[in-house]
């Protein structure tokens, strides 16, 4: 029987291919240029809510006026930091993926056999999926944090559905 190596490495590869992929990142409402934008007008009603202080002679309002815009200017310089945080799952037949990066560009990794690996949900009857988690073995990693319920829901789902496919045999 002739067997070509041509069909050992389709096979091989069949078993890397990423059956589900997905990158996951904190929401971020406000654009860069709406920054900008909101920034300027909160300068701008600052500096005329304090001129009248100023001309009355109590110049130190002024400045608790500067204090608040830098607050929210640090504020939001900070809250786009943390945007650069991301998730990235990748399920292939022989492997689950999970790679968690901080806002500072710290990775962590974990690797599961998606045929040990199930997927447990914290559903709150008011509030929905509050919590998701990958469990194999003794390691118990919680996901899609940065999901909100809904969000998570469907992408409970949508997982959830990929992982049985790659325990049935897809």
């Amino acid at each position: 029987m002739a067997v070509s190596k041509a069909t050992f490495e389709d096979e091989a590869d069949r078993f890397e291919k990423p059956v589900f992929s997905a990158v996951i990142r904190p929401h971020r409402s406000l654009s860069p240029r709406g920054f900008r934008i909101l920034m300027a007008l909160v300068c701008l009603v600052s500096v005329a809510a304090s001129l009248p202080f100023v001309f009355m002679g109590f110049w130190p309002i002024a400045g608790f006026f500067g204090l608040d815009f830098l607050g929210l200017y640090i504020a939001f310089r900070v809250s786009y930091r943390q945007g650069l945080a991301f998730e990235q799952l990748e399920l292939t037949p022989i492997r689950l993926l999970l790679r968690k990066v901080s806002d500072r560009g710290e990775a962590r990794e974990w690797q599961f056999n998606p045929l040990w690996t199930r997927l447990d949900r914290e559903v709150d009857d008011e509030f929905g999926l509050q919590k998701l988690a990958l469990i194999s073995r003794n390691q118990h990693v919680v996901i899609a944090r940065d999901l909100s319920p809904e969000e998570r829901e469907t992408f409970a789902d949508t997982f959830g559905r990929a992982l049985s496919d790659v325990k049935r045999g897809y």
